[in-house]
């Protein structure tokens, strides 16, 4: 297991479990640069720039996804379950990370989802939808329920009745048989004409298309130290080789 040392501050607001390249990678350093940020040290970083897109307007769409840091999401955001500490969740992770092999993602390209773009594996990855699974059903007693606050929010978004009862019953829609693995490169583009998204998905195709294999082999643990704060990397544990 690589691993930094646990905060010595109060216990962080929530944690997260994520599939992210070592920091040291080279899918890591370019998705760090287009994204502005640094989850693993919190240092910005210079962003390209876009042809036909401002500097201030991509800063503005790329704000959800630098705040999180460059992650695919396995285990949402969550706080602990009274009684339960960090050193628990981390066992825990330790656990799935030495019984899940290390593997090579299928090439990863962006794609437009809904109204964002990502990086996501062609064909999908059916070893990392299995070890996503396994983080939601595991990881899941170590995760208080959500509040009537959080369930409110996520509800404001249409959810079909399967998304509704995965979220009340994980504590996140897009789970199991509604995951699909993706690394958010934008938030929304809805403000953004046709073209401008034309753009921003070519740039990103350019900016990704010469970095080598994609490997996932750890499972990542984030922590947001404080509501509404940036999120953290706070410990890689490594899979199996």
């Amino acid at each position: 297991m690589m691993t930094k040392a646990p905060p010595e501050t109060n216990s962080p607001y929530r944690y997260a479990v994520y599939f992210a390249p070592l920091p040291e990678s080279p899918w890591w350093q370019a998705a760090s640069r287009w994204l502005g940020r640094c989850a693993a040290g919190g240092t910005l970083k210079p962003m390209p720039a876009i042809n036909g897109i401002s500097d201030e307007a991509f800063h503005q769409v790329t704000a959800a996804p630098r705040r999180y840091g460059f992650h695919a999401t396995l285990k949402a955001p969550f706080t602990l379950a009274s009684g339960t500490t960090e050193s628990e969740l981390r066992v825990a992770l330790q656990t799935i990370a030495a019984s899940a092999y290390s593997f090579e993602m299928p090439p990863m390209t962006v794609s437009l989802l809904d109204d964002f773009l990502a990086i996501v594996p062609q064909p999908c990855s059916a070893a990392a939808e299995a070890l996503a699974a396994r983080c939601v059903m595991e990881l899941q007693p170590l995760a208080a329920p959500l509040s009537a606050t959080e369930l409110q929010r996520r509800r404001q978004s249409p959810l079909t009745p399967s998304q509704d009862a995965l979220m009340l019953r994980w504590g996140y829609p897009f789970v199991l048989d509604e995951f699909q693995l993706h690394c958010s490169l934008t938030g929304s583009l809805k403000h953004l004409n046709s073209q401008q998204v034309q753009y921003l998905q070519q740039a990103a195709q350019d900016w990704f298309a010469n970095l080598p294999p994609c490997r996932f082999e750890t499972l990542a643990l984030f922590v947001e130290p404080t509501p509404g704060t940036d999120f953290v990397l706070q410990a890689h544990f490594r899979l199996a080789t």
